[in-house]
């Protein structure tokens, strides 16, 4: 148990007004607000370290690439990868996949293989494999999935061959909220000896990651999906596989030495992180992974079980109200249309009660093509959410809806 309005008291962005109304915030799949201890780290980097890294000798410089490095360690611990240098700063998931995309792509994927996803991933674990599959001539294949959004995973043993380069599939699924079997899909691939890239975007704020329990081969999330700032992210990656993987991006720091004749790459884990870095992010980050390991992912994870129970249930006396998602193991996001009102329509009205969700297609267009919908109306809840926003959410959903109809 945790202490609600005393986390929410972290959130001074919750406490505003939207059109009168205290805000609700449903769109923590889109990204997450920020507690205060993370604002203030931010802040205090731009106050009181503020300098380039790792190529000072004065005392700023070396102070902050000193602290830069320790976040470094901290998400060595925080998701138990072998080596520290298995750990790479990117800004983001997508960032992440595009670069094992490419990189991974040149290193070992030739004409006529092929790289597999899976039918409900976001578009920035489709559109990377395809840029990449038409540079290699490579094919890309799909795991199928059921009506109930859950991954038909009796194709996989004759979708993954001995053409099969990589499998990159998302651990959650940002529109539909199903879990996937992550753990028996890295299992199957592994058989074949073929890596696996998980996309954990929508995991990592909720679940404890254990990449070596896993055995994933990459494992990639955002920081402001993690009550961290934006523009910073992480991709973790097997020293093996990094070690072969041409770097992504040329400039500084990823050299070890210059000619006009050839350039030498320098070590892991700087051979992908050329250029000036996120560092006030960086340092933003631990502070966040901090405070969400202070409350305790376990009792996250709990608590907004308990949210999205509570919203299916209330949300279901709702007459014409149709859930897109319905599988058994879900994260606490709920997708839904209502009748033939548009998402648009019924998100505006929402928006004008106070009410954040997400309306649209959560680029996913694949995901919505399957069910032949234009979009949802997406709610997703993080641990700051309440059983009375809910009620709220309900209340103002049958209004909107008495409006519209």
């Amino acid at each position: 148990m945790f202490d609600i309005e005393s986390i929410r008291r972290d959130f001074p962005i919750l406490d505003q007004k939207i059109y009168g109304k205290t805000l609700i915030y449903l769109d923590n799949a889109a990204s997450t607000q920020k507690p205060k201890q993370v604002l203030e780290a931010l802040n205090y980097f731009y106050e009181a370290q503020n300098s380039n890294i790792h190529r000072g000798v004065h005392y700023l410089s070396q102070k902050a690439t000193i602290a830069y490095e320790e976040v470094r360690e901290t998400i060595h611990k925080f998701l138990n990868t072998r080596y520290s240098h298995e750990v790479i700063f990117t800004r983001g998931t997508t960032e992440s996949i595009n670069l094992v995309a490419s990189s991974f792509g040149k290193r070992y994927v030739n004409r006529g293989d092929e790289i597999v996803v899976s039918a409900m991933e976001h578009h920035s674990n489709i559109v990377p494999w395809q840029m990449m599959c038409e540079e290699r001539g490579a094919t890309l294949r799909v795991i199928p999935m059921n009506e109930q959004g859950e991954l038909i995973l009796e194709s996989l043993d004759s979708i993954l061959t001995e053409k099969t380069r990589i499998v990159s599939i998302a651990h959650v699924s940002n529109a539909l909220g199903t879990v996937n079997p992550i753990k028996t899909i890295i299992e199957k691939a592994h058989q074949k000896n073929i890596p696996v890239l998980i996309d954990g975007a929508q995991s990592v704020a909720h679940y404890k990651i254990d990449v070596q329990e896993l055995d994933c081969d990459f494992y990639v999330f955002s920081g402001h999906k993690l009550y961290a700032p934006m523009g910073i992210g992480v991709l973790y990656g097997k020293e093996e596989f990094l070690n072969e993987m041409p770097p992504y991006h040329g400039g500084g720091e990823m050299i070890k030495e210059v000619t006009f004749a050839k350039t030498t790459y320098n070590d892991l884990p700087f051979k992908f992180e050329a250029g000036t870095p996120n560092v006030g992010g960086t340092l933003a980050l631990q502070s966040a992974i901090n405070y969400v390991e202070n409350i305790g992912i376990e009792v996250i994870d709990s608590w907004e079980n308990e949210l999205l129970n509570y919203a299916t249930q209330k949300l279901s006396v709702i007459e014409g109200i149709r859930f897109i998602g319905t599988a058994p193991k879900k994260a606490a996001v709920l997708s839904f249309l209502i009748g033939n009102i548009h998402p648009f329509d019924m998100g505006t009205l929402l928006d004008r009660m106070g009410i954040a969700v997400r309306t649209g297609h959560h680029c996913a267009q694949p995901v919505m093509d399957f069910f032949g919908i234009p979009g949802t109306v997406r709610a997703s809840f993080a641990f700051y959410n309440t059983k009375e926003e809910i009620d709220n959410l309900l209340s103002s959903i049958l209004k909107a809806k008495s409006m519209l109809e």
